[in-house]
């Protein structure tokens, strides 16, 4: 047993899925190529959105071979960065917006808010 949180990728685990569930992977692998294929995106803006959304799945896998994969397809460092920020913003927007969530818990349970003094 290794004390890396993440195995590195291989061949024999590669397999190894594979033969557990071909079917699957297969529809997966074709999932995967039509999704990424040029279309009203580009290739590129594709790869760059995959590497935002990976830093939200936090998907050290993803985040490695998309990266990879928008160098290749011509994103730059700085493109990529950006995208970042971009789903960091939407991520921590996303919690903002869920705290409406338990303001109507806090009134349905009764619990009124103390307002905050003026700083």
């Amino acid at each position: 047993m290794t004390d890396q949180m993440y195995p590195q990728p291989s061949r024999e685990l590669a397999a190894e899925r594979r033969k557990l569930a071909p079917d699957q992977l297969a529809a997966f692998e074709a999932f995967s190529r039509a999704a990424f294929a040029e279309g009203a995106l580009s290739a590129k803006m594709k790869q760059i959105i995959a590497v935002a959304v990976a830093h939200v799945t936090q998907c050290p896998y993803c985040i490695k071979g998309h990266t990879k994969a928008a160098v290749r397809a011509g994103a730059s460092p700085q493109e990529l960065m950006e995208a970042i920020w971009v789903a960091a913003e939407m991520r921590a927007g996303g919690a903002y917006a869920h705290s409406n969530l338990m303001l109507a818990t806090l009134d349905e349970a009764g619990a009124k808010p103390e307002p905050q003094a003026a700083h």
